[in-house]
């Protein structure tokens, strides 16, 4: 709703993904004059050139993650962004042993 009350009549609130347990109030959206428009996040179009991206070091990812945990506790990862005590959770795999 703050998106909402922040946009003026006729502006536009965009979102990408899908909004769990969001609730509107259908007469202070219309009221707004609001566009609301949203959908799936285009992940498959972009992620070859990012990945090259990120290969390259072009970029750097690490900026967008805020909790980082071993591969084998993704459950954990995805249970903290659920409950808002992490945006995004970067996943690293346990380093390979090597023998001597």
């Amino acid at each position: 709703m703050q998106a909402i009350r922040s946009t003026r009549p006729g502006g536009h609130v965009g979102y990408v993904g899908v909004a769990h347990d969001v609730q509107l109030s259908g007469d202070e959206l219309f009221f707004a004059e609001v566009h609301l428009l949203g959908g799936p996040a285009p992940v498959r179009r972009f992620l070859p050139d990012l990945i090259g991206r990120i290969e390259d070091r072009s970029i750097n990812p690490a900026k967008v993650f805020d909790l980082t945990l071993p591969l084998d506790q993704a459950a954990e990862g995805y249970r903290a962004m659920d409950e808002r005590r992490a945006i995004k959770t970067l996943l690293q795999p346990r380093p390979v042993r090597r023998g001597r």
